[in-house]
C-alpha cells in the first residue's frame, strides 16, 4: 500500500521506467490532482498532450519529461493528515422488505472505512442493488441504523448526499459533448473559470477520455461511458462511492483497467475514498476487495449457517478431463470428504490437515489432466456451489 504522496510519485516514475506506461501515467495524474494546484495542472497538461500524441506503444522517449513533471509535483507541499482507516459509514442491523415480506433483505451490518473496498456478490435478485440503494440513502431501510461520518460537518441531507455518490448499472443519458458535460457538472459544484477548465481536462486525461473529449456521450462505448461516470464522480470529490455492476457489458481488458482505477482511487494517500461495488465477476471482485459480502435470498454470508466443521475444509475447484471415478481414486487416501460437479467443474472438499500444496503434489505425481485449479476455501465461490 502507498502511504504518502512522495511514495505515489516514486511509484509513478518506477512504473514508467519499467515500461508500464499507462499505469505510470495514471499514477502521475493522481499525484498531480492531489496538489489541487492550477500551476501544476498547466504543466502536467502540456505533458499529457505530448503523451497522447505519441503514436508508438513505446513511450520511453518521454521519460525525461515524465521525471520533470514528477519533480514539479513533489515540490508542492501537501499538508493533509491521512484519513485512511477512519470509519465513514456504519450500518447496523439493516433490513428492507418488499411486497409484504415476500422479499426480505438482512439483517446486514457494514462498517466502511476510508480506503476500504467492499465487494458485493450474489446471484441476480438476491438484494445487491437493494443494499446499495439503502447505503446510498436512496431507499429507506425498514429497520436498523445507518450513519455517516464525513470529514466536514454535515448541515443537512443534501450536504450528506453530496459526499456520497451512487452509480447505477444503467447510467443516465447525457446530451452533448463529453467535455461540456463534465464542465457543467463541475460548475454545479461551485468550480468555475480557468480552474474548471483545467480540472476537467486533468480528469479527462486521468480516465483515458482525452481522444474522446469532443465526442458526444452517445458516441461512447459502454466502457468509456463508465470512465465518463467515474470522471464526473471524481469531480464531485466524494468520500463514498457505491457502484452497481460497473463491470457489466465491458470487455476483459476494460474490466481490468476499471478495477485497477477503482483500487487506485480508493487507496489514495491524500484523498482516500470508501467504496462498495457489486459484480458478477467473482474472482475479480475478490482480487481487489478488502472484504466481500455474499448475499443469498437477502442474507449475508455470515448468516448462511455454513456447517462448523466445513469452515475448516480445504475446498478446491478443478477443471479436468479425468472422470469422477479417476479423481476419487487419486485422492482416495487423502481425506477427500466430498466431491461435487458444479457448473462444469469439480469441487473437492478435504478435511482439516490436508493442504493445497498436498493437493498439488498428489496431482503432479499421478497421470492427471488438469486445465484449471483454484483454492476456494476462503472464497465466496463456495457459496455458489449447490
Amino acid at each position: 500500500m502507498i502511504h504518502s504522496q512522495e511514495e505515489l510519485i516514486e511509484k509513478a516514475v518506477l512504473y514508467f521506467k519499467r515500461g508500464d506506461y499507462s499505469l505510470g501515467y495514471r499514477t502521475l495524474l493522481d499525484a498531480a490532482l492531489n496538489t489541487d494546484s492550477e500551476e501544476i495542472f498547466v504543466k502536467i497538461l502540456d505533458f499529457v498532450q505530448q503523451y497522447e500524441k505519441e503514436s508508438s506503444e513505446d513511450k520511453s522517449s518521454l521519460l525525461s519529461l515524465f521525471k520533470d513533471c514528477a519533480t514539479e509535483i513533489k515540490s508542492i507541499q501537501i499538508n493533509k493528515i491521512s484519513l485512511l482507516g477512519k470509519t465513514i459509514l456504519k450500518a447496523e442491523n439493516i433490513t428492507k422488505n418488499y411486497n409484504n415480506n415476500r422479499f426480505f433483505l438482512g439483517p446486514v451490518d457494514v462498517a466502511l472505512k476510508k480506503g476500504d473496498i467492499f465487494g458485493l456478490v450474489g446471484e441476480n435478485g438476491n438484494g445487491k442493488t437493494t443494499l446499495l440503494t439503502v447505503l446510498a440513502s436512496i431507499v429507506k431501510q425498514t429497520s436498523g441504523n445507518l450513519s455517516y461520518s464525513f470529514s466536514t460537518e454535515n448541515k443537512d441531507k443534501y450536504d450528506v448526499l453530496s459526499k456520497l455518490v451512487y452509480i447505477p448499472q444503467r447510467t443516465p443519458v447525457w446530451y452533448g459533448k463529453v467535455l461540456d458535460n463534465l464542465k457543467f457538472a463541475l460548475v454545479h459544484h461551485g468550480v468555475k473559470g480557468n480552474k474548471n477548465n483545467l480540472l476537467v481536462l486533468m480528469m479527462v486525461a486521468r480516465f483515458g477520455l482525452w481522444k474522446y473529449k469532443d465526442l458526444k456521450w452517445s458516441e461512447l462505448s459502454s466502457g468509456y461511458k463508465m470512465r465518463f461516470e467515474l470522471a464526473r464522480t471524481m469531480l464531485r470529490r466524494p468520500e463514498i462511492i457505491l457502484l452497481d455492476e460497473p463491470l457489466a457489458n465491458l470487455d476483459i481488458l476494460a474490466q481490468q483497467v476499471i478495477l485497477e482505477d477503482l483500487r487506485m482511487i480508493s487507496k489514495s494517500p491524500v484523498n482516500p475514498i470508501a467504496m462498495v461495488f457489486s459484480s458478477q465477476q467473482l474472482y475479480e471482485v475478490e482480487k481487489i476487495s478488502d472484504e466481500v459480502i455474499y448475499l443469498r435470498n437477502g442474507k449475508p454470508s455470515a448468516h448462511l449457517n455454513l456447517e462448523e466443521e466445513e469452515k475448516n475444509y480445504l475446498v478446491v475447484e478443478i477443471d479436468t478431463e479425468n472422470s469422477r471415478d479417476e479423481i476419487e481414486a487419486i485422492f482416495n487416501n487423502n481425506q477427500l470428504e466430498k466431491l461435487e460437479f458444479n457448473g462444469g467443474v469439480y469441487i473437492l472438499y478435504f478435511k482439516e490437515g490436508f493442504s493445497f500444496n498436498n493437493c498439488l503434489a498428489t496431482i503432479s505425481s499421478n497421470n492427471f489432466s488438469l486445465q484449471y485449479i483454484r483454492d476456494i476455501s476462503k472464497s465466496t465461490r463456495r457459496f455458489f456451489v449447490y
